[in-house]
């Protein structure tokens, strides 16, 4: 069993795959640790959204492909019921532009189905505390694929983002590179907690709700290209 931070009560966790067998895996594998409980499982998108609707889950492990509604369209309605349920997208590499609409939607991040089982802990239980969860190896692979739908390099970053200073423009490019702010605070030069106050500043002044949509935002204006 992973180590884990104490909490007042377990992580609730609804299941949302079309598959039984994977549900089975997840369930065995979150079943073991003591502060996650798997509440309940659904078999495809419209039964995600109205447990989520029913039992308020704390995190939807969210597969995208799945039938009568796909993962993109549940996590969209999740999010825009305003419901305090957070979605973590599960994927393969070959569905990487229905990532793009789940962030777009409003996961709270995404993880490829092969995630080793302590990656997979680890990235429910950050979620569950309320930041997002960005794997730069599936990051890089989609905006490298994506390139073309993203702004040309000659385009001046969005206005989007003056409101910003020029230290939390530094520190949303590293954001948008995957790093953690124990990562940026080594890059940057500064403490932890300085990394922070800054990212919460970013995040309030873009009015953007964790760093998926950080991520998301600094590559569609500009401010972050492809390969850069």
């Amino acid at each position: 069993m992973s180590e884990q931070a104490p909490s007042a009560r377990p992580v609730r966790i609804l299941l949302a795959d079309d598959q039984p067998l994977l549900r089975t895996g997840f369930r065995m594998v979150l079943g073991a640790e003591s502060d996650l409980d798997v509440v309940a499982e659904a078999g495809d998108g419209v039964e995600a959204v109205e447990l989520s609707r029913r039992l308020l889950p704390d995190v939807v492990l969210m597969d995208i492909r799945m039938p009568r509604m796909d993962g993109v369209a549940a996590t969209r309605a999740i999010v825009g019921a305003r419901l305090p349920v957070r979605v973590l997208v599960l994927t393969t590499f070959d569905l990487d532009e229905y990532v793009v609409g789940a962030l777009r939607a409003g996961a709270s991040g995404f993880l490829a189905k092969d995630v080793p089982a302590e990656d997979l802990i680890a990235a429910i239980r950050t979620v569950a505390g309320g930041d997002a969860v960005v794997a730069p190896r599936i990051l890089r692979r989609l905006l490298d694929r994506f390139a073309e739908l993203l702004p040309d390099p000659a385009v001046t970053p969005s206005a989007a983002l003056d409101a910003l200073t020029d230290r939390e423009r530094e520190v949303l490019v590293q954001v948008a590179r995957g790093l953690s702010n124990a990562e940026i605070a080594a890059v940057l030069s500064v403490s932890e907690t300085t990394i922070k106050t800054h990212v919460g500043h970013v995040l309030t002044k873009l009015r953007l709700r964790d760093r998926v949509q950080a991520v998301v935002l600094a590559y569609e204006s500009g401010l972050v290209r492809p390969r850069a």
